[in-house]
C-alpha cells in the first residue's frame, strides 16, 4: 500500500507544474449483504466490509484531467485482511463526449447494467474498470462503448477481457435502452490440453415509460423487453443462443422504493451475470428504505426476495456511499 501511495504522490507532484486546478475526492462504500440462497441451490454468502477510494488529480483545463489514487477494501474478519487496487486514469470531457483510459471507477459508469448481464457483486470486488470507455450524451440520447481487461496473458494466466455497448434514447415519456456485453476467455501461453477459447455474453433491449413526477409517486418507471445470451466454445461448438422475456418496475415515494424484475425464457449461461437467470422463470422483488440522504451521503436498507421454480430465497442489504471532493486553483 505504501508503494501505491508513493506512486500517486510522485505523479501528482510531476503534473501539477502545468496544472490549472488541483482536484481531490474520496469515495467510501460500506456494505452488509446477507444472501440466503440455499433453497434454490445458488451460492449463499455474507459480504460484509468497507471500501475507501481517495483520488488526487489535476485539471489541465476544462477538458483534460488526470487522476491517481488507490482503492482499498477490507472485508470484516477476512484473512488476509485487505486488498488494494491502484487508480490511475485520464479523462476527456467536451461537448457531450466523455473518454476514460486507465484504471477508473466502475460505479456511475457501468453500474446501470442489468444483473442478467453483469452481476452487482462486481461493485464489491472489481470496483475499477481497467481499460477504456467512450460515451456521448445529451438531453435525450446516450451511447457508450467500453473494454475492461480482466487478465493479461502470461505463461500461466489466461487472456480475458470484456467489451460492452449500451445506450438510451428518450422522449418526453417513452424510452428505448439497450445493453450488451461479450466476454473473451483464452488460455495461457503454455497451452492446456483440451482447453478451448470461449466467447460468451448477453444483450438486452427494453422499451419503457418514465412517469416520474406525473403521479403521486416521486418516480415510476415501467419497462418490457427481451434478452439474448450467446456462447461459443471454439472447436467444440459454434454460437448457441438462449432468449427470454423480461419486465421491470421501479416506484419510489419519499424515502421508500420498490423494484420488481420478472424473467421467463431459456436459461442464460452468462458467467458474469446473476446466476438466478439460469432458471427458466425468475422474479426479484426489492423493498427499500433510504433513511440517509444528504449531499454526497446515501444509506439504504433493501430486503430482496428471489422467486424461482420451487424455491424462495431472500437477501438483506445495508449499503452506504459517501462521496466528497473539492478543487483549488493553482
Amino acid at each position: 500500500m505504501q508503494r501505491y501511495l508513493l506512486i500517486v504522490l510522485f505523479i501528482v507532484l510531476c503534473l501539477t507544474t502545468r496544472a490549472q486546478q488541483f482536484e481531490w475526492n474520496v469515495g467510501f462504500h460500506g456494505f452488509a449483504d446477507n444472501r440466503e440462497y440455499a433453497k434454490s441451490g445458488r451460492y449463499p454468502q455474507t459480504i460484509f466490509g468497507a471500501r475507501i477510494a481517495p483520488e488526487l488529480g489535476i485539471a489541465v483545463d476544462s477538458i483534460h484531467r488526470l487522476r491517481a489514487g488507490i482503492n482499498y477494501l477490507h472485508e470484516f474478519g477476512s484473512r488476509p485482511s485487505s486488498k488494494v487496487n491502484p487508480t490511475l486514469y485520464y479523462n476527456y470531457q467536451q461537448r457531450g463526449f466523455n473518454f476514460y483510459i486507465g484504471m477508473f471507477p466502475r460505479y456511475g459508469l457501468l453500474s446501470d447494467y442489468p444483473r442478467a448481464i453483469l452481476n452487482d457483486t462486481l461493485l464489491y470486488y472489481r470496483p475499477n474498470v481497467e481499460g477504456m470507455l467512450l460515451r456521448y450524451e445529451n438531453a435525450t440520447f446516450f451511447q457508450q462503448i467500453w473494454i475492461d481487461w480482466t487478465s493479461r496473458q502470461t505463461d500461466m494466466d489466461r487472456e480475458q477481457f470484456m467489451v460492452g455497448l449500451s445506450g438510451k434514447v428518450a422522449t418526453n415519456l417513452l424510452y428505448v435502452s439497450h445493453h450488451a456485453m461479450l466476454w473473451h476467455n483464452a488460455g495461457p501461453m503454455i497451452k492446456i490440453p483440451n482447453d478451448q477459447v470461449r466467447d460468451n455474453g448477453a444483450a438486452m433491449i427494453k422499451v419503457g415509460v418514465d412517469l416520474s413526477k406525473r403521479t403521486l409517486l416521486d418516480s415510476l418507471d415501467i419497462h418490457v423487453g427481451g434478452v439474448v445470451g450467446y456462447d461459443r466454445l471454439r472447436g467444440i461448438y459454434e454460437w448457441r443462443t438462449a432468449a427470454g422475456f423480461i419486465t421491470g418496475l421501479h416506484a419510489a415515494y419519499r424515502n421508500f422504493f420498490l423494484e420488481n424484475t420478472f424473467f421467463t425464457g431459456e436459461p442464460l449461461d452468462v458467467p458474469y451475470g446473476d446466476q438466478f437467470y439460469t432458471a427458466r422463470s425468475y422474479d426479484r422483488l426489492e423493498i427499500g428504505w433510504t433513511p440517509i440522504r444528504y449531499k454526497g451521503l446515501e444509506g439504504k436498507f433493501i430486503a430482496s426476495f428471489h422467486f424461482t421454480p420451487g424455491a424462495v430465497d431472500n437477501q438483506q442489504q445495508f449499503l452506504l456511499r459517501y462521496h466528497i471532493g473539492g478543487s483549488y486553483p493553482k
